[in-house]
């Protein structure tokens, strides 16, 4: 099915430009686009829409990003905040425990005063975004190795964030665009007292479990509410999102608005076939790995099956998601494309003799691409919670002796509350589980490197991998909060004479952390710059009415409602109520299809031709994950929380012949509110 891609990823583009010639219209609602840069002309011209100064600020303000991973909006005058169940997931995991199991079960505050407070959340309103490319490329000489220039860029940026941060008060991040053709600086509110209002069942929220993952028709009600307060009352909101009446009409254009985590759009082929061929099939196995041993944890009893759920969620989404990815890369159609896209391209450059000195920047990602080949699963690979803490424990009191432009980038003055926030964080952290993974993680390290290698010889100390671990977890007190507090506050003499094992662990693999994180960092410069001159390439051929690439900072993109043909079938756009009780019963014995005991004794109340779910060609990517779907009105009618199988190569390419995003229709929400859950009070709220 890939033949029929419009693009390949952003080199065909720069070869249309190249040639003057333009984009047609079947394909231009590709794109995940800036908010002080959206394609006004096109909306114009195909839709008879032209978005004001005042419509895109109103509702890139009615947005919210989750710290963990995610996208919300802002639905009410008083602080309503709706997301995913699946974005939500992480928290209502931490706020359950044996007796009561939120993620599982559902939730629902009667009153403001049973709303429950999360342990670590942090949400981001963008204010304000300002080009800061030239304060950044100023910093940095072409006669620096990658190295020096890599420090000086990270430095640069720092000196911006902290600036703006300081004047402001607001959190500043600069934002990486275009592979490093340019730099912006975006500036938030953040709200970090956020607390649970409702979540529904698992069993509807996730309805037909992994099997109906990246699949349509859908019949899910993967939606969550909750609610930020400023000085312990409920925050006064000025811009939110009012609530559609009906939700979208079948071809009507509607908008997605929210945070696109990464893709690789502008990757050379070079590029595309170190994923293809080593990057992702390293991340696949990794996935895999994890996956079995969560769900060998969980068949411990119920409560070793909770506290695994979370995790064991996400990597099964991850795998699914991967092997699609992985898929259309493996399509010789796609690669055979992309190969004939920047072969025109690189003939145009080497004959317009004012881009020939950008010609070398695809040799120069080929050789990084090598580089990283060879250094693929040669790192400490010990990816669990509690040696995490305990990296940034040690690796913080060594920064925080530097001046903050100097530190590595998390450990800068401007992004310090937040990271104390995760570092302090009062979410329960399960020593059976951390066990278990740390176990698993020093094995597979030892079946990569050799277990006589002397990284493998230092973490072991003499044991095998999982004798190991029990030494490093239930001798550590790092589950403790205040115990980290009190390390972080004593700083590097707190380090020195700590006899935490994990944090003597960390201290003995630090110099080869920081080895592999400089090696990294200079490859990473390398293609920066690189890129940066293929950019030039781009915005020479069509200024920057080119999207960037995705970069889990907030964009727009937009389409119609509208349903695809698949093995020679009609896909309607939408689902409803009747059909949420009908794919219960064509799937009965099926535990995942059984839909939970609120839903069955509503089956009455809830008016079966209520849309449940619905497809638009609206270009997304992981991240987008509890996006709003708006109309030209800036009424909710939808929230993200999926795509279709055939969509799963976005990473790299969008089509709009089949690749589809799925949405919890507004009025599911609503009406699920009033009828199933007794919640007619909450759901009079929305939008108000």
């Amino acid at each position: 099915m890939f033949a029929i891609f419009k693009r390949c990823c952003l080199l065909s583009l720069l070869v249309a430009g190249l040639c003057n010639s333009t984009l047609s219209q079947a394909n231009a609602d590709e794109g995940m686009w800036l908010f002080n840069d959206l394609p006004t002309e096109h909306l114009k011209s195909k839709y008879g829409f032209e978005p004001t100064e005042e419509w895109s600020d109103k509702l890139m303000k009615s947005c919210v990003r989750f710290n963990v991973g995610g996208s919300a909006s802002f639905v009410s005058s008083n602080g309503l905040v709706l997301t995913n169940h699946h974005v939500a997931f992480d928290t209502l995991s931490k706020l359950s425990d044996k007796d009561n199991n939120y993620a599982k079960d559902g939730f629902l505050a009667k009153s403001m005063a049973d709303e429950l407070k999360a342990p670590d959340l942090e949400l981001n309103q963008l204010i304000k975004i300002t080009d800061v490319t030239d304060k950044v490329n100023e910093a940095i000489s072409s006669d620096m190795a990658p190295g020096d220039a890599a420090k000086a860029r990270r430095a640069r940026i720092g000196e911006i964030e902290s600036a703006a941060k300081e004047e402001s008060g607001l959190r500043s991040d600069v934002v990486t665009l275009y592979g490093g053709g340019k730099y912006h600086l975006y500036q938030y509110k953040k709200y970090t007292d956020v607390r649970l209002v409702w979540a529904p069942e698992a069993s509807i929220a996730f309805f037909g479990g992994d099997a109906d993952n990246f699949e349509y028709p859908r019949f899910n009600l993967d939606a969550t509410i909750f609610r930020v307060y400023e000085d312990d009352k409920p925050a006064k909101i000025e811009h939110f999102l009012k609530w559609s009446e009906d939700g979208p009409a079948e071809n009507e254009l509607v908008f997605v608005a929210g945070n696109p985590g990464r893709t690789s759009r502008i990757f050379t082929t070079a590029a595309l076939k170190y994923q293809r061929d080593v990057r992702m099939p390293y991340i696949l196995d990794f996935i895999r790995r994890r996956e079995v041993l969560l769900q060998q944890f969980g068949l411990g009893g119920p409560e070793m099956e909770r506290i695994a759920k979370d995790q064991l969620f996400g990597f099964q989404n991850s795998r699914k998601a991967y092997m699609g990815m992985l898929q259309g890369l493996q399509d010789p159609a796609m690669m055979a494309n992309a190969v004939a896209a920047e072969q025109k391209l690189l003939e145009k450059v080497s004959s317009t003799e004012e881009l020939k000195e950008y010609a070398s920047a695809w040799e120069k990602i080929a050789d990084v691409q090598k580089r990283k080949a060879k250094k693929q699963g040669q790192g400490v690979l010990i990816n669990s919670r509690m040696f995490s803490i305990a990296q940034e424990l040690v690796q913080m009191a060594t920064e925080d002796l530097k001046p903050s432009n100097e530190r590595l980038a998390e450990f800068q003055d401007s992004g310090r509350e937040s990271l104390e926030q995760q570092l302090f964080s009062s979410a329960p952290i399960y020593k059976e589980l951390q066990q278990a993974i740390l176990a698993d993680e020093i094995a597979r390290m030892c079946e990569i490197r050799g277990a006589d290698d002397e990284l493998c010889q230092t973490v072991l100390a003499g044991k095998n991998p999982n004798d190991r671990a029990s030494e490093l977890i239930f001798n550590s007190k790092l589950d403790d909060p205040e115990v980290r507090q009190q390390i972080a506050a004593g700083g590097i003499d707190a380090i020195k004479n700590s006899d935490d094992p994990l944090i003597k662990l960390a201290v003995a693999v630090d110099d080869k952390v920081r080895a592999d994180r400089k090696d990294s960092e200079e490859l990473g410069e390398i293609e920066k710059q690189a890129y940066a001159q293929i950019s030039q390439v781009m915005f020479a051929a069509n200024g920057t009415s080119v999207y960037p690439d995705a970069t889990f900072t907030l964009r727009l993109a937009f389409g119609p409602v509208i349903g695809y043909e698949e093995k020679g079938k009609s896909i309607p756009a939408f689902t409803d109520i009747n059909g949420t009780f009908a794919h219960e019963e064509s799937h009965s014995g099926q535990k995942d299809f059984d839909l939970p005991e609120s839903w069955t004794s509503a089956r009455d109340k809830i008016p079966g031709g209520t849309r449940m779910n619905f497809v638009c060609t609206t270009d997304i990517i992981g991240g987008n994950s509890g996006s709003p779907v708006v109309n030209k009105d800036l009424e909710l009618v939808g929230l993200i929380f999926d795509g279709n199988i055939q969509s799963l190569i976005a990473d790299y390419a969008y089509t709009d012949k089949q690749g589809r995003s799925v949405s919890v229709h507004s009025n599911a929400i609503r009406e699920s509110l009033r009828y199933v859950y007794d919640a007619e009070f909450l759901a009079d709220q929305l939008g108000k």
